[in-house]
Formats: structure tokens, sequence, C-alpha cells
């Protein structure tokens, strides 16, 4: 597959997992977060905030694989 493809399906992929990754993160915060003290919301926000990392990484890493 050709450099510049791979990059255009990355970049697309890249868009929709930070944009579902949002919308699960909202949701499942909305609802389980409120039932929780404070150091569960910290641990949670944590969590939530370097999880989408990895698998941007490796999309990123995809992407410039020749």
């Amino acid at each position: 597959m050709p450099l510049r493809i791979r990059k255009l399906i990355g970049t697309v992929l890249l868009l929709v997992l930070i944009a579902v990754y949002a919308l699960v993160v909202m949701v499942f915060a909305s609802t389980w977060l409120p039932k929780g003290g404070r150091w569960i919301e910290l641990a949670f926000y944590m969590i939530a905030g370097l999880a989408w990392v990895p698998p941007a990484a490796w999309i990123v890493s995809w992407m410039h694989r020749t």
C-alpha cells in the first residue's frame, strides 16, 4: 500500500478513535463517577487521559511502516 494512502487511512482512524473514545469516556464518567469519591474521580481521569495513547501510537507506527 502506498505511504500516502496509509497516512490518509491512519489520519481518519485517529480522528474516529479520538471521537469514539471521548464519547465513551463522557458516558462512563457521567454515569459512574457521581457515585464515587474524589480519589476515584482522580484515578479515572488519570487513566482515561492516557488510555487513548497506546492505540493512537499503534496507528501512527502503522502509518509510518514501509
